[in-house]
């Protein structure tokens, strides 16, 4: 009996040893879980920042392209606008002239008007001039006169009518200014 008593208590310290083991096992398990899970959270949130600045990138650089192509729409029009200007020129000085077919000056005017409207289509405005302030961002002066009925750098006469584009002047105005 005393073998088997020997027996039995190798046997429950084997089982104690085993479960100390199992335990000791199952803790170092759950390190390695909590190191793994720890190492995933900190790539998952570098991966995450490299996203928001990824996707921040690209949205800059669709507002950027975006932006870049208004502003080469906008010199086309104004370079396809400025090389119209003097054919409306001539259209203008046209039907001022006095003409004994009327059918005709009045084909002229609807050309003209016709055109005027394509024109406008495009964002195209005239620059205001007489009566107005002489501004030298919108209006080029070619003359100057006293007058002591007008103010300080009004305009009084325009020589060539002007247009812009929103805010960029595709032809200044040529104008008299008194003062």
């Amino acid at each position: 009996m005393d073998e088997e008593n020997k027996t039995n208590e190798e046997v429950e310290k084997n089982e104690n040893v085993n479960e100390n083991t199992n335990e000791e096992v199952k803790q170092e398990e759950n390190e390695v879980k909590q190191e793994n899970v720890s190492s995933n959270e900190e790539e998952m949130n570098e991966l995450n920042d490299r996203y928001k600045r990824l996707f921040a990138e690209f949205e800059n650089y669709k507002k950027r392209t975006q932006k870049e192509s208004l502003t080469k729409r906008a010199e086309i029009t104004a370079d396809v606008v400025s090389s119209i200007l003097p054919v409306v020129d001539n259209l203008e000085k046209a039907v001022e002239v006095k003409m004994e077919n009327t059918a005709y000056q009045d084909g002229i005017k609807l050309i003209l008007k016709q055109l005027y409207d394509v024109l406008n289509k495009f964002g195209m405005e005239e620059i205001p001039t007489i009566g107005q302030q002489f501004d030298p961002e919108l209006h080029e002066a070619v003359q100057h006169i006293d007058d002591p009925e007008k103010g300080s750098n009004e305009i009084v006469q325009e020589y060539r009518k002007g247009y812009r584009i929103g805010t960029k002047v595709v032809r200044h105005a040529m104008v008299v200014v008194a003062n």
